[in-house]
C-alpha cells in the first residue's frame, strides 16, 4: 500500500501524507459485526481523569475481531478487507461455508477470494491459523495466544510479525520487541505478518488531525509553575532542576521501571527485549 503525499497548498497540507486506500474492497462495515463503543475520554468508572489528555475524539463503530479462530476445520473465503478506525492494522471479512460472517486481522499478501481455515493442522498459507506445535520452525506469524483457548494476544500491530525460533517442550518466539520468549505448544497463531505496514511512514501534517484521533494537547511540566508540577517554577528557560525526572504527582518516571520483580511470567523469558 503506498503512501499518498499532497501539494502544499495550505500550511497543514505542506507535510501531510496519508494511505492509498486502493487496496480496499468495502467501504462500510459488516452491520451484524460491529457495536457501539462507549467512549470516556480517559475516565474511570467513577469519572475520575486517570489517562490525561484524551478526548473529541471522532466517533467509531467497533468491529468485533475473531481473536479466538474458535471455528476450526471449517473452510472461510476472504470476501473483502477492510479500514478499521480501531487499530492500525487492516481487517478481513470472512464467509465461512456455513453461512457466519467474522472479522479477522488481515495478514499481508491476504488476496481477495482466498480461502482460509483455523484447524489444528493447515496448511502454512497467510491467514490460516494452526497449532504452534504444527508450525515448522522459521516461519512469521502473529496474533499468538499466551493461553490456549483465550484468543491472540501478541502481535497484532501493523506490520509486525514474530519469528517461531525453536520448538522443544515450549516454542521459543522472537516478538517484534526482540524479546524471546517461551508460549506453550498447545497455543494458537496465524500465518503470516499483519497488513497495512506503510502506517508507521505517515504524517498527520497539523494538529487537527492529532486532535480527530482522541488526543488533546499536553503541556511540558517545565512551562508550568511549582503548585502544577514538580518540574516548574525558575526563572527564564531552566531544565528540571532535579536528579531524575518526576510525575505531576512526584514519582519517578522516564525510564523508571514498573515491572513486577516477581512477576508470574518473568520465567517464561528467555532473553529481555532490553538485552542488546
Amino acid at each position: 500500500m503506498a503512501v499518498k503525499k499532497y501539494k502544499p497548498t495550505t500550511p497543514g497540507r505542506r507535510h501531510r501524507s496519508d494511505l492509498d486506500f486502493s487496496d480496499l474492497t468495502k467501504k462500510k462495515p459488516e452491520k451484524g459485526l460491529t457495536k457501539k463503543i462507549s467512549y470516556k475520554a480517559g475516565r474511570n468508572s467513577t469519572g475520575k481523569i486517570t489517562v490525561r489528555h484524551r478526548g473529541g475524539r471522532h466517533k467509531r463503530l467497533y468491529r468485533v475481531i475473531d481473536f479466538k479462530r474458535d471455528k476450526k476445520n471449517i473452510l472461510a473465503k476472504v470476501a473483502s478487507i477492510e479500514y478499521d478506525p480501531n487499530r492500525s492494522a487492516h481487517i478481513a471479512l470472512l464467509y465461512y461455508t456455513d453461512g457466519e460472517k467474522r472479522y479477522i486481522l488481515a495478514p499481508q499478501k491476504l488476496k481477495l477470494g482466498q480461502d482460509v481455515i483455523a484447524a489444528d493442522k493447515a496448511p502454512i498459507k497467510p491467514g490460516n491459523a494452526l497449532l504452534l506445535k504444527n508450525i515448522p520452525v522459521g516461519s512469521l506469524i502473529h496474533s499468538i495466544e499466551l493461553i490456549p483457548g483465550k484468543g491472540g494476544q501478541l502481535v497484532r500491530s501493523a506490520g509486525v510479525a514474530a519469528i517461531l525460533q525453536s520448538k522443544d517442550k515450549t516454542a521459543a518466539i522472537k516478538l517484534p520487541s526482540g524479546e524471546i520468549r517461551q508460549i506453550s505448544l498447545r497455543c494458537y497463531a496465524t500465518i503470516g505478518e499483519v497488513s497495512n505496514p506503510e502506517v508507521k511512514n505517515i504524517k498527520l501534517g497539523k494538529a487537527g488531525r492529532k486532535r480527530h484521533l482522541g488526543f488533546r494537547p499536553a503541556v511540558r511540566g517545565v512551562a508550568m509553575h511549582p503548585g502544577a508540577h514538580p518540574h516548574g517554577g525558575g526563572e527564564g528557560r531552566s531544565g528540571i532542576g532535579m536528579p531524575s525526572p518526576l510525575s505531576p504527582w512526584g514519582k519517578k518516571t522516564l525510564g523508571k521501571k514498573t515491572r513486577r520483580k516477581r512477576k508470574y511470567s518473568n520465567k517464561l523469558i528467555i532473553k529481555d527485549r532490553r538485552v542488546k
